[in-house]
């Protein structure tokens, strides 16, 4: 590893923990490593050029490289939630302290510059086993493990990962002490937005539902069984041009499309969702209601004109083209239908109307008649 020739951590105890140690022992892409430094102070970090950033516990920036070093620490539970520790750092902390006080045995293995591994809660047979397992009772004092280990098993759980059950015993008992609904919104949204962007992320949802997690957190989507399993197959349904930071917020629009407004407003009320978050999946349930009555009748150049409004496209013209995309996925002929409807009615402009001498409220009447009618031209079946 380049720590082993770094100047700025010559003399200092550090290992490799966390994630780089797992994945690269899984064969998962390793983007960035995280150390702990056992025997230093903060002031001798300052010293070497590191850059202090933990507001709650001394984590430190490497002058160069930028990937942060923290210093060895134990913590202790004093509130409720996931903010309720007091953490305590300093010289006399040792490695295996300060790797018990995290989530799961995978997430709890070391490794020195030199590469060899430091194991001594059992992550690496764990990780052969393909199993998620508490590192100690202590997991029942942060209530946020329950989604980090619905998380993990959302990103592994097509390597034949499974949680322990002895670990699923405690992420109920987290739910049923109550110890579950302490946890802010904030803290919620960071882990599902992450398992969004899993490879299995309707497993994270599952967890959760198994645990009663889901019940109490988002209780909109555990209402109903059947249709939180028919949404979570949705999930993986996604227009083709969907990826990278646009694939969790397309994701969340699927998974909620099914909600009524008042039932979308309250899980993004409680969330906090981001705006654009919560107006996509808006967008999705409207797309869903358009397609739904063209199942019971043909659609007229009204109902369509509604819905073109309803997303704001005259405005915001690049929400149509992968609203059409999500529509083909069921019903590739509606979404040819719409296309075309977009794109006839779209070439009336209302500038062409102001030339003509509308204004005013005869501006807007006159703008959707000349929609309709381009919406109905393409409704219209071809002549013989």
């Amino acid at each position: 590893m380049e720590a082993k020739r770094d100047p700025a951590v010559k003399g200092l105890e550090v290992y490799c923990v966390g994630g780089a140690v797992r994945d690269a022992r899984l064969g998962w892409p390793v983007y960035d490593h995280d150390w702990v430094v056992v025997g230093a102070t903060p002031e001798e970090m300052r010293r070497r050029g590191f850059k202090p950033v933990g507001r709650d516990f001394p984590v430190f920036l490497h002058p160069e490289s930028h990937e942060e070093y923290a210093l060895a620490r134990t913590e202790r539970k004093t509130g409720h939630g996931y903010t309720g520790f007091v953490v305590h750092a300093s010289p006399e902390v040792t490695l295996e302290e300060d790797l018990a006080r995290r989530d799961l045995t995978l997430n709890a293995m070391a490794e020195t510059p030199e590469g060899e591994l430091i194991d001594p809660y059992g992550g690496l047979a764990d990780l052969e086993a393909r199993v998620l397992r508490h590192v100690s009772l202590a997991f029942v004092e942060d209530p946020l493990r329950v989604l980090r280990a619905a998380r993990f098993l959302a990103r592994y759980a097509g390597l034949g990962f499974t949680i322990a059950e002895e670990t699923r015993r405690l992420m109920r008992q987290l739910v049923t002490s109550g110890e579950i609904g302490h946890l802010v919104a904030e803290r919620v949204w960071t882990e599902t937005e992450k398992a969004l962007t899993e490879p299995w992320p309707e497993v994270y949802f599952q967890t959760l539902a198994d645990c009663g997690a889901l019940a109490v957190l988002m209780p909109e989507l555990a209402d109903d069984s059947e249709a939180l399993d028919d949404a979570l197959g949705r999930l993986h349904c996604l227009p083709e041009e969907i990826d990278g930071e646009a694939r969790a917020r397309w994701r969340w629009a699927r998974l909620t499309e099914h909600l009524d407004e008042a039932a979308r407003c309250s899980l993004a009320e409680r969330l906090r969702l981001p705006k654009a978050h919560a107006a996509l999946a808006r967008q999705a349930a409207l797309t869903r209601e358009l397609c739904r009555d063209a199942r019971a009748e043909p659609l007229t150049s009204e109902r369509i004109l509604v819905w073109l409004d309803a997303i704001d496209a005259w405005r915001r013209s690049e929400r149509v083209s992968p609203l059409l995309s999500l529509v083909s996925l069921k019903a590739p002929a509606l979404a040819d239908d719409l296309a075309l409807a977009w794109r006839l009615s779209s070439q009336v402009l209302p500038r062409t109307l102001v030339g003509e001498g509308f204004q005013g409220r005869e501006l807007g009447e006159e703008l959707a008649r000349r929609r309709r009618e381009a919406i109905a031209a393409a409704l219209a079946p071809p002549a013989p």
